[in-house]
């Protein structure tokens, strides 16, 4: 990347660094450094960092702003920070064309990019901490992330995917879910799975994982898109 184009990310999230070399270290993942010498850190220490400054913004958020008690904002804040969310928050900044990766890493898909544009969001964070302190990290995340934070409550987004897809089916069909492993790849230690979810003989949804329990909670958030 280069110098313009990170000019022009910083006037799309209404940040102008002092230090931009900041900012350009929270795109880069561990895997660029194996196979380029032009930069020296990855993100992982500004992740550690904007993670903190992330749970810190939105718990004072949630106490200051609902009198419900521990459970409920416990529920919401783990909702508001989950990968899945803070991922398409960072993709709909267009985070992804901003990232140094490996060619290998490049080609991630599924839960494995999800996971690379939650750390790089939480990273972002970081360096708008460091660069520009408390206050200026606390607009962007409420700016990009609280926003949501409504929806969340009203949809009961904050109850897991499985869970709402089920009352959901047996509200409909008077039928519970099913699911099954459709496929199975790649070696031990890294195994991909591909689980479908069925209503009746009907597959609603499908999903990928690394687990099981991972590919069935994909899969039911799919089939909450599309059951009509």
């Amino acid at each position: 990347m280069n110098v313009k184009d990170f000019k022009m990310l910083q006037k799309k999230i209404g940040v102008d660094f002092n230090d931009e070399n900041l900012l350009t270290t929270a795109f880069i993942h561990r895997s660029y450094l194996n196979e380029n010498s032009d930069y020296s850190q990855h993100n992982e220490r500004l992740e550690f960092l904007g993670d903190a400054v992330l749970e810190l913004v939105t718990t004072e958020y949630l106490y200051k702003n609902y009198p419900n008690p521990e459970g409920d904002l416990t529920n919401w804040r783990s909702a508001l920070v989950k990968t899945e969310t803070i991922s398409d928050v960072s993709k709909s900044l267009g985070f992804e064309d901003y990232l140094f990766m490996s060619r290998g890493e490049s080609k991630s898909k599924g839960r494995a990019r999800q996971l690379i544009l939650a750390n790089c969001f939480e990273a972002v964070i970081g360096a708008i901490y460091m660069d520009k302190g408390y206050d200026e990290a606390k607009k962007f995340i409420t700016n990009n992330l609280i926003t949501l934070l409504s929806e969340i409550i009203e949809k009961k987004l904050y109850i897991d995917p499985k869970s709402r897809f089920q009352e959901l089916a047996q509200q409909r069909e008077s039928i519970t879910p099913r699911y099954e492993v459709l496929s199975e790849k790649g070696p031990d230690h890294n195994r991909i799975f591909t689980v479908g979810v069925f209503v009746g003989e009907k597959m609603i949804g499908q999903g990928e994982g690394a687990s099981k329990q991972l590919a069935q909670q994909e899969a039911a958030q799919n089939a909450l898109k599309s059951y009509k």
